[in-house]
């Protein structure tokens, strides 16, 4: 079977939303779990067109909240493929709202989701390859690929067989942390 590869942009997503009063938390912005579940949608969206398929999220890495989302504003979720492994893709998303009255744009967050690309009988399938035009594509596979080998090494570090604490207790000195460790444990 012959490879696929797609552009970035033949799956770049968008939408905009006027944010509702029903949207908002006890502080009277909008919540955050409302926007975290339009960012699942527009990954899934994102994905899905990327694969020509059905998508599940697998993970999401970083939402960092950076400004709050008021009543009235219009968001605008841009998405797009970063990277594909061979089942796999992330999808970064930019949000950005607009206070209507004003026209002040402000970067509310972005995010990168894991999508994994599913056939109906939920088995994960081959993503088409992707084609990057520009520097700034190029730049955002490439911090996909670090953001992806971090993980991997902390996994590795933290789950490896001679993973010791005590080896890390120095770390946390400087922290608002107490180790009470029972006299029994063993790291």
């Amino acid at each position: 079977m012959k490879l696929k590869f797609k552009t970035v942009d033949s799956s770049r997503i968008s939408i905009s939303l006027l944010m509702q009063p029903s949207h908002s938390n006890f502080g009277g912005k909008i919540h955050g779990g409302y926007i975290l579940s339009l960012m699942d949608e527009i990954a899934f969206a994102c994905g899905s067109k990327h694969s020509e398929t059905y998508c599940v999220t697998a993970s999401v890495n970083t939402v960092d909240f950076l400004s709050p989302i008021e009543i009235g504003d219009l968001v605008t979720m841009k998405a797009s493929v970063n990277y594909v492994g061979s089942t796999s893709m992330v999808i970064g998303i930019r949000v950005e709202a607009e206070n209507i009255r004003t026209g002040e744009t402000k970067h509310c967050n972005s995010s990168y989701f894991t999508m994994v690309a599913k056939d109906d009988a939920g088995k994960s399938v081959i993503v088409p390859g992707l084609i990057l035009n520009d520097k700034k594509e190029v730049v955002r596979f490439l911090k996909a690929i670090n953001r992806n080998e971090n993980h991997r090494a902390r996994q590795e570090e933290f789950n490896h067989v001679d993973f010791s604490l005590e080896n890390y207790f120095n770390d946390l000195k400087d922290h608002r942390v107490r180790i009470d460790l029972p006299d029994h444990f063993s790291s």
